[in-house]
């Protein structure tokens, strides 16, 4: 949505090249630094201003003036919450719960970190070096008080570094701030339920959604929920799917919206037919609604001070006020994506007001009985939060404003009513402005205006008996926030609404807003309405626009509009296209030229309304799909039969087949009765992939199962099946290919040797007897995807699974199975050419 020349502030962050402010060369003096002892010793330093590293400036006296005068904290703890800001933030990291091993990894951090960190702090620096966060449920979520060069000081810490780094890149943890935890605790998320993650990148959240609906699931099964998590900012997405891709989901998508503009879906108001859909087949869902919506907005990011002191000189109360337009907007558009009964977390890293309760009041405002604040100050009673504040005031230009009728005329397209905590607009003859209702205070604005635009000398100060300062009569006590020193963390802020009834139907009409940009360089927004009626679809008017203008030769007549990722994606791999060799693709740059252009071996599509990117095909080649169920031996009861994908809508050079659960299914068949409303970036779980090695063209089965795949796939088939001991397993993760006669157990080697060419199925047998006595597939089951060639078995799966397997595999011997393999490590695979499956992405996790 909101094509070229639409884009806001926060989307620039992300088009530019920004400066990485944690990897400063030492020889770099272009920051200023608060010790003037540390200038003088640079001057004496061999007469050179550039031979030592300075720290970032930790002082901004207009942030200390905000939060002081806004009371965010007690003026006694004011030095103590000054301080914590300045530590460093300790690093944290949360368990993944559906991984088919949490209770080892947790185990090993209780019973074997924890210990052995211990034991070696001898400065008595840490109490805890490691320790669980009292408040996550079960143990899960982790935190350490070690930074990155401490982490490589003993042997012990680097060990529990290299540990966190593996299972980081694996899946089966997640490194995330503390309090970037708590909103999806709040939610309540089920396994049935459809969840939103509105503003969802870089992901850690979403992962989070994802292993609560997955939450209990049995192997080979799918929850009935679904998440989808949309993103505006292109390359913010393809970060998002980095994250989530580790999860090896199908009921997630993953989508490429403003978020204050979400599509509804609704059916009712889209009557397109689609032959993507069989005939006479029926869904169930006529509107896309969902049980539960995480609103983690834009903001300005003061919260994250500790993490990114860049902050600190760029901070200015301007930002906040920009942005709590756009933040009323989406929280609105959630609200009216979300149905009755269903529950909404609206949350920021901002310690700014005006961004926080100034919002909540405004949602509470314009929803009126159909929504209430929900009060959960019972729920995870370990975690320290403070309650929402009931008044504040605004500050503009170096003027504190304590209500609408104070903002200058010259404002009030930038400061509106909603921001302050009655939100009146003083309509009724009240609006003129007095110099006396204006509290101002010293800073370094050198000139200031008063509402008739005279000067006001700095300093000034109303007398008190003129201060009007609103307090907010709505519940906004039952806001969360979470303040550095209270548990050492980050700042946070978080309410939790609940839908009781439809929202009003004839509510303020919506107007587009007008942007205006203010002397700061922030984007104001005038007026601000959302409409709220519950089957609103703005985007709807601007699509149809758009694909009315379209040239006739643009447009695939016997295609739908299908659903399709942005055209700076990569709709399969989740990095950007120039990372992609082969598979670049180059973006029309007029969608009246001729969009079917090649690059390699690849043809941008043309698909109806997003034009230029990969379509989602809904896979029905019968003869390849009954090739691969006969070939694996895949039962009946697993169903196939609309639940096969793919993103290439030629079907003689699909590369890979993703599989989707049924509730994304009934998703994807929504969207494509109202016209691919949904602009999709990622869907799916990679099922199959096509062979193309020499081998592999000559196999029966042209399409072997991923490793992602697997998992899913492995209670279900019956063929192509190998159950190797473990010395066995062992040998194979090692070498990488094991000839037939080479497997210590001959049995194993004739077995192998009479399955057919192609993809096969290594399972570790855990017991000690023998490959002809093969184990029932549990949850604890451990296999890897190989191929069976002439001569030998190799696997299919990255140096890092290797690795990872070998660590915790249960050998019956006493053997150290520990390896060290070096990441992206390339493994030959004899007797083929075949590429190892999902070899680890170029995007590292920042999180």
């Amino acid at each position: 949505m909101g094509g070229r020349g639409r884009s806001r502030t926060q989307r620039k962050h992300f088009a530019q090249s920004r400066e990485n402010v944690w990897k400063r060369s030492k020889f770099d003096s272009s920051q200023p630094s608060d010790s003037s002892a540390t200038a003088d010793a640079r001057e004496k330093n061999n007469g050179s201003s550039n031979s030592s590293w300075e720290p970032f400036a930790t002082q901004n006296p207009a942030f200390d003036d905000y939060y002081k005068e806004q009371g965010i904290v007690s003026r006694e703890e004011w030095d103590t919450f000054n301080e914590y800001l300045r530590k460093p933030l300790p690093a944290a990291f949360r368990i993944n719960s559906s991984c088919q091993n949490y209770i080892d990894i947790r185990s090993k951090l209780e019973n074997d970190f924890v210990k052995s960190l211990q034991a070696e702090i001898t400065d008595g620096s840490e109490v805890d070096a490691i320790r669980p966060l009292p408040w996550y449920p079960e143990n899960l979520s982790w935190q350490s008080n070690f930074s990155r060069n401490q982490l490589r000081k003993t042997q012990t810490l680097e060990r529990f570094h290299e540990f966190l780094k593996l299972q980081n890149e694996i899946g089966n943890i997640t490194r995330q701030e503390a309090v970037s935890m708590v909103p999806p605790l709040f939610l309540d998320v089920r396994p049935d339920h459809f969840v939103l993650d509105m503003c969802a990148a870089p992901g850690s959240k979403t992962f989070q959604l994802l292993e609560m609906i997955y939450h209990s699931v049995d192997l080979g099964s799918l929850p009935s929920g679904m998440v989808i998590a949309n993103d505006v900012d292109v390359q913010r997405c393809n970060l998002l799917i980095h994250q989530t891709k580790r999860m090896c989901t199908a009921n997630l998508i993953v989508t490429n919206h403003e978020a204050q503009h979400f599509p509804s879906c609704n059916l009712n108001r889209h009557r397109a037919e689609s032959s993507e859909i069989p005939k006479g087949e029926d869904i169930d869902i006529t509107q896309l609604l969902y049980d539960r919506v995480l609103c983690d907005v834009p903001c300005s990011g003061d919260g994250t001070l500790r993490k990114a002191p860049d902050i600190w000189r760029k901070w200015n109360a301007g930002n906040g006020n920009g942005l709590h337009g756009l933040q009323v907007q989406i929280a609105m558009r959630g609200m009216s994506l979300l149905k009755v009964g269903g529950r909404m977390i609206y949350s920021t890293c901002s310690m700014n007001p005006i961004e926080n309760e100034a919002v909540v009041a405004e949602v509470l405002r314009r929803c009126g009985e159909s929504v209430e604040l929900v009060d959960v100050s019972g729920d995870l009673p370990q975690l320290i939060r403070r309650p929402g504040l009931k008044k504040w005031k605004i500050r503009d230009k170096g003027v504190w404003l304590y209500s609408y009728k104070d903002v200058p005329k010259a404002r009030r397209a930038a400061i509106v009513p909603g921001m302050f905590p009655s939100g009146k607009s003083y309509a009724d003859g009240t609006e003129s402005c007095n110099d006396s209702s204006i509290i101002h205070t010293t800073d370094n604005v050198d000139n200031r205006e008063s509402t008739n635009g005279a000067s006001i000398a700095e300093g000034t100060t109303a007398s008190s008996e003129f201060l009007e300062e609103e307090v907010s009569t709505l519940p906004l006590e039952r806001c969360m926030r979470i303040v550095p020193h209270d548990q050492n963390t980050g700042a946070f802020f978080i309410a939790v609404f609940q839908k009781l009834s439809p929202l009003p139907a004839d509510s303020k009409q919506a107007n587009l807003p007008r942007k205006m940009r203010s002397t700061n360089g922030v984007i104001q927004t005038e007026k601000i309405q959302t409409v709220v009626r519950e089957d609103t679809d703005p985007v709807e008017g601007k699509l149809t626009e758009i694909s009315a203008s379209l040239p006739e030769s643009t447009v695939d007549s016997d295609a739908v509009d299908n659903g399709m990722v942005d055209n700076d994606f990569d709709g399969e791999s989740g990095i950007t296209p120039k990372e992609n060799e082969a598979d670049d693709i180059e973006s029309s740059k007029n969608i009246g030229e001729n969009l079917e252009m090649v690059r390699g071996k690849r043809k941008l599509q043309i698909q109806g309304r997003w034009k230029g990117v990969d379509p989602v095909i809904f896979y029905r080649e019968e003869e390849i799909v009954s090739k691969i169920k006969d070939f694996y031996g895949i039962k009946e009861s697993f169903p196939f039969d609309g639940h096969l994908i793919t993103r290439n809508s030629d079907t003689n050079h699909v590369k890979r087949i993703y599989y989707v659960s049924e509730s994304v299914k009934k998703v994807l068949g929504l969207n494509f009765r109202v016209g691919q409303q949904l602009k999709i970036a990622s869907v799916g779980l990679k099922m199959f992939e096509r062979q193309t090695s020499k081998d592999g063209t000559s196999a029966p089965c042209l399409f072997r199962i991923s490793s992602e795949g697997l998992p899913l796939l492995l209670p279900h088939i019956t063929k192509q099946i190998l159950h190797a001991s473990p010395v066995d397993f062992k040998r194979l993760l090692e070498h990488k290919s094991v000839k037939f006669g080479n497997f210590v157990d001959a049995d194993l080697g004739e077995k192998a040797s009479n399955l057919s060419l192609g993809c096969c199925v290594v399972i570790l047998n855990k017991e000690s007897g023998t490959a002809s006595d093969p184990p029932q597939v549990d949850a604890s089951t451990v296999a890897i995807g190989c191929w069976r060639g002439r001569t030998n078995v190799s696997v299919m799966v990255t140096s890092l699974d290797c690795q990872e397997l070998l660590e915790r595999m249960p050998l019956c011997t006493g053997e150290d199975t520990v390896l060290s393999l070096r990441d992206g490590e390339q493994m030959a695979v004899d007797d083929s050419e075949l590429v190892p499956d999902g070899e680890p992405s170029a995007i590292k996790d920042e999180v």
